[in-house]
């Protein structure tokens, strides 16, 4: 439970535990354009994309991410000119306040979704999405993990080739421009080889370990621990809490033909200290194994 192995220990719990997680946290973030839950998603994404990849997820979240918000807030009301709140014309064209407000939260509920996905596609490894639908849908499934490893993979395989190239100035940075065109198609044609060749001796391994045999079981290195089943109850109650207030009408956001927001005030803002909580659940899970293992490695 404590080694200190990754700067992430909520990716180390349960697969269901995180799949959980980013359906509900997607699931508020792209059906309720809410700009309270907006901001708790969108910060929440924000920081533990910054512990998973450091200084990277700063730069890309900020120079690549927030100028998208900017754009489609910009863009939304030169298309969209619905609402009642006419700020004024352009080009004998309304801008309204519906419009500029409904731009800014489509744009930040897009950021948001992309940087949870690269979080989800941080810690949700091929063989945890294998682990969740072998058994429901076998072939989609592996072939959802086998896509997302192609990319590292082959450019992984790509730079190896590029660097053989090198070596005997065959790549594609010698010569002239024709010499040029013609290393890179050769570096392209002994990718292609590769793999089809690497094709071809996994579906041997595939069939040879009796993939969709009827009956045919599977071995998997993930178990329910104490720890994942007292994460899961505390992701089920923050989640009965939301489901309780999204039947009471506590998170409404309207938009057209005019603004009507139900904003967290009183008793109702319970239920978005609840979303808050279950959205940074990464964050205090890290911060808590941080402080025990600190603990274990003092010497007092």
């Amino acid at each position: 439970m404590f080694q200190k192995n990754s700067p992430d220990a909520f990716s180390s719990y349960h697969p269901v535990i995180l799949f959980l997680y980013f359906c509900v946290v997607l699931f508020f973030t792209m059906f309720f354009l809410h700009p309270v839950l907006l901001a708790i998603s969108f910060c929440s994404v924000f920081l533990y994309s910054v512990q998973l990849n450091g200084r990277k997820a700063i730069r890309f979240n900020i120079f690549c991410m927030l100028p998208v918000t900017v754009i489609v807030s910009l863009i939304n009301p030169l298309f969209s000119h619905a609402g009642v709140t006419i700020l004024f014309y352009l080009n004998e064209n309304p801008v309204t306040l519906e419009s500029i407000a409904f731009g800014i939260v489509s744009g930040g509920a897009f950021i948001t979704v992309i940087i949870a996905f690269s979080c989800f596609n941080k810690i949700l490894t091929s063989d945890k999405l294998m682990y969740l639908f072998g058994r429901l849908i076998p072939v989609l499934s592996l072939m959802f993990s086998m896509t997302l490893r192609f990319v590292p993979r082959y450019k992984a395989q790509i730079k190896k080739i590029a660097n053989a190239q090198l070596c005997i100035g065959m790549d594609a940075s010698h010569g002239n421009l024709l010499q040029r065109v013609k290393n890179g198609i050769q570096i392209l044609s002994i990718l292609i080889t590769w793999a089809l060749e690497n094709a071809i001796e996994t579906a041997d391994s595939m069939k040879a370990r009796g993939f969709g045999l009827k009956g045919r079981t599977s071995f998997s290195v993930f178990s329910w621990k104490r720890r994942d089943k007292t994460l899961l109850a505390t992701e089920a109650a923050l989640l009965f809490a939301l489901l309780l207030g999204l039947g009471l009408g506590k998170f409404e956001s309207v938009y057209f033909p005019a603004i009507r927001i139900a904003w967290p005030e009183g008793k109702s803002a319970a239920f978005y200290l609840a979303y808050a909580l279950f959205c940074l659940l990464p964050i205090i899970v890290n911060r808590r194994e941080n402080i025990v293992w600190n603990k274990l490695k003092s010497p007092d």
